[in-house]
């Protein structure tokens, strides 16, 4: 069984986006009526995955999506709580329904109400409302809901406390995925989601957190940032600050997905990183779109490139399916229900 961790609903019935406008047009304008979500058929719903993730999943030889919604789409940055809790509220729901028409083929994680402010008791009712009510296997986890600012504490900081105790009461690990840019310094998809994969695995080497909570999972997307070209230095680092190896120090609670769209880039991927902390990964009809012109084949088409690369049939056991399965247990759970 081949399992894409990193999928998100990039294709979503166009009802979607327009409730996301009216939200923030009534932010601008309060005279304005509240948003509503217009009615979406599950026929809708179906040939918007059908004709794209659910084709090109099938095209490619891959069996199951962990899916969640858009990621540019979060815009955690904008600031009114209620707003982000009925935005996450409207796009999980409709993950959801994607995960019943198609419960064999895709698996829900969740968008999470953050806003720059930090505050996460509405985050942590959204975490449980989706395990709990809607059977969701994991979240998305933004550490800069400012928009490329940087305003918020460490992911190691105690103030994120509160939510790692209930991911793991949950058993549930997140993927750590900032939203869209408000930096005209860092480009959305080739700038700031990089910088926040590589920020936040530092933050780890620098702090404790997973001695206080060995249980935690992380999953890293886009083969890690720029974490495996360097791994060099971050050992080096680790050793310069007085911290473990980052084998042991952090490497027990974080993962890699394999989002990485080129050939030498999954081959160093698997040798820098290793095999029992990848999991694969397309984030397929998202970032990089369309076909590499010397290779034919899509940028994203991950499973070519891991195809061509040395490995014995358990270590591509391990990273298309058995590590996504001990990451995420509830996914497991799922499957085999």
């Amino acid at each position: 069984m081949i399992i894409d961790c990193h999928g998100h609903y990039t294709t979503a019935p166009p009802q979607l986006q327009r409730f996301r406008d009216d939200q923030l047009a009534r932010l601008r304008d309060p005279t304005r009526p509240p948003a509503t979500l217009g009615a979406i058929s599950d026929g809708e719903i179906r040939e918007s995955i059908e004709q794209h993730q659910l084709r090109v999943l099938r095209e490619r030889g891959g069996d199951v999506m962990v899916f969640s919604p858009k990621a540019s789409g979060m815009e955690h940055h904008v600031p009114d709580s209620d707003t982000a809790a009925a935005w996450a509220r409207a796009s999980n729901d409709l993950v959801h329904r994607v995960t019943e028409l198609f419960p064999e083929t895709f698996a829900g994680v969740c968008q999470l109400p953050q806003t720059p402010d930090g505050a996460l008791g509405p985050v942590i009712a959204e975490l449980r409302r989706c395990v709990e009510d809607l059977g969701f296997v994991g979240c998305n986890l933004n550490p800069d809901p400012s928009g490329g600012h940087w305003t918020s504490s460490p992911l190691t900081d105690e103030s994120w406390f509160p939510l790692y105790e209930t991911m793991i009461e949950l058993d549930v690990p997140a993927m750590i995925h900032v939203s869209s840019s408000c930096n005209p310094n860092f480009h959305t998809l080739g700038a700031h989601y990089l910088n926040a994969d590589t920020s936040v695995f530092m933050q780890f080497v620098q702090g404790d957190l997973f001695a206080r909570f060995p249980e935690l999972r992380f999953v890293i997307p886009h083969g890690g940032g720029a974490v495996p070209y360097h791994w060099g230095r971050y050992q080096g680092l680790a050793t310069r600050l007085g911290r473990p190896p980052i084998e042991q120090h952090v490497m027990n609670n974080v993962f890699f997905d394999t989002a990485v769209y080129h050939q030498p880039g999954i081959e160093l991927l698997t040798r820098v990183v290793g095999i029992d902390n990848l999991l694969f990964a397309s984030e397929m009809l998202g970032a990089v779109r369309g076909d590499n012109p010397d290779t034919g084949s899509g940028w994203d088409d991950t499973l070519r490139y891991l195809e061509a690369v040395d490995l014995t049939p358990d270590e591509r056991k391990r990273i298309y399916e058995a590590n996504a399965l001990r990451v995420y247990p509830r996914l497991a759970a799922r499957l085999t229900g």
